[in-house]
């Protein structure tokens, strides 16, 4: 069987917040630095962080989940990246063994050593402890090292370096760098586009691995190809029309790909900006932060008018949580007022003080299961009766309802187009006047 060899590297974590994307993103503009071809994967559902990682390495960020992309497919997506590049990274989610499938799972299944990053800003020597029991909880992953993020000083990281069993290699100590640490807000990392100096950041950031053993490459991966089939052109001759701007921005580059590889021409619009929605077979309007733009939105009357009469026209739309919050009737934000939207269909949306969703859901829709996720610290009342729920992955209440009205659909869900590209299709091409609405 064909194989592509290329150094690669799974950067795992005790939990959520210990800096993977941060590490991640410097690893890879440090390597980017020296002249070499970085291509990095994210696992589980995210688009924020794969946009600092695209930034940081000058290279699209692909999501690699065997959930929602299904094995044989990520396979796939190694075996082309290893053919030109000189270094894969791939980013894991949550903890390294949180989820069904882990990041462990992941790097077990293609092979791939694992580097534990570890915060080590409130601990001493009990870094080592916590680095023996992550590297010693499964045999059947690979791992390479651990790194101590966040290191205060000198002091500091004798105390780390003592602390290690001889059996585990400490990569390095990283500094702390609250001066070029990445800002966030409520969904995580602020988009790179917004951060003016976000190339001095990646670049300072990058520059303090230059003492650690990340400057080598990491060991070489044989990967095989997938066995995946050719993607039927559903889509041919057909224009899907994507709201892409500041406010709606969480689109999986993967999905992008998948629509083109069934045949459709994509045409971007803003609906903020443009003032008027393209003519198109289709309408997608992913997610995003549209709460940070309620008064432009608002204020785009044309477009909005635009949309009214495609949906009285009966194009197909898909509207996927900020996506939909837009075409609701109402949006209240976080101060209380309450803004005029879109009022494509019925429903009110508004902020939450506290709480929120995450995590991957199927859609059961009429056309067949789409995996997908939700992520929101939004919430949407709406007078309509579900046509479906979400399924989560392991627990058996209901997910996020599923509206339909005329020929929208929408819920707060992100969609994995690729999981049923039949289903995809059907949903962008067909009329659905018969469906409860």
């Amino acid at each position: 069987m064909m194989t592509h060899s290329c150094p690669a590297l799974f950067i795992g974590a005790p939990a959520s917040g210990e800096g993977k994307t941060t590490f991640t993103a410097a690893l890879a503009r440090y390597h980017r630095n020296q002249g070499r071809r970085v291509t990095v994967f994210k696992t589980g559902p995210d688009y924020l962080d794969p946009l600092i990682l695209e930034h940081a390495s000058g290279r699209p960020a692909i999501q690699l989940d065997i959930w929602m992309a299904g094995e044989e497919a990520c396979r796939q997506l190694l075996f082309e990246a290893a053919e030109n590049s000189d270094l894969i990274l791939v980013e894991g989610v949550m903890g390294l063994f949180d989820g069904k499938p882990s990041g462990a799972d992941h790097a077990a299944l293609f092979n791939i050593p694992v580097a534990v990053l570890i915060k080590a800003g409130k601990m001493a020597q009990t870094f080592g402890a916590v680095a023996y029991g992550l590297c010693h909880y499964k045999s059947d992953i690979n791992i390479y090292g651990v790194i101590a993020n966040g290191v205060a000083s000198e002091r500091h990281k004798d105390l780390i370096t003592g602390s290690m069993p001889d059996n585990i290699n400490l990569l390095g100590c990283v500094p702390k760098q609250t001066e070029v640490a990445l800002p966030e807000r409520h969904l995580g990392l602020i988009n790179p586009a917004e951060i003016d100096d976000i190339d001095h950041r990646l670049d300072a950031l990058a520059n303090s691995l230059a003492g650690t053993e990340l400057v080598t490459l990491p060991p070489s991966v044989d990967f095989t190809p997938g066995n995946i089939a050719t993607v039927p052109t559903l889509l041919q001759d057909k224009t899907i029309a994507i709201a892409k701007d500041d406010a709606f921005s969480f689109i999986y580059e993967a999905n992008i790909q998948t629509l083109e590889a069934m045949g459709a021409t994509i045409a971007y619009f803003s609906p903020i900006i443009d003032s008027a929605p393209p003519n198109a077979d289709a309408i997608w309007f992913p997610g995003g932060y549209p709460e940070l733009y309620l008064p432009q939105l608002a204020a785009n009357t044309s477009m909005i008018h635009g949309l009214q009469q495609m949906i009285d026209d009966n194009i197909p739309m898909l509207a996927e949580c900020g996506g939909m919050l837009y075409l609701q009737q109402t949006f209240t934000n976080i101060a209380g007022e309450q803004i005029t939207m879109a009022g494509l269909f019925p429903g009110n949306g508004y902020m939450k003080k506290t709480g929120g969703c995450h995590g991957m859901q199927t859609a059961p829709l009429p056309e067949g299961d789409i995996k997908g996720h939700a992520h929101h610290r939004t919430a949407s009342d709406c007078e309509l009766t579900p046509i479906a729920y979400g399924r989560r992955i392991t627990h058996p209440s209901p997910g996020e309802p599923i509206y339909r009205y005329k020929n929208l659909t929408a819920s707060y869900l992100h969609l994995y187009f690729s999981s049923n590209i039949a289903a995809i299709a059907v949903l962008f091409t067909t009329p659905r006047d018969t469906h409860p609405c």
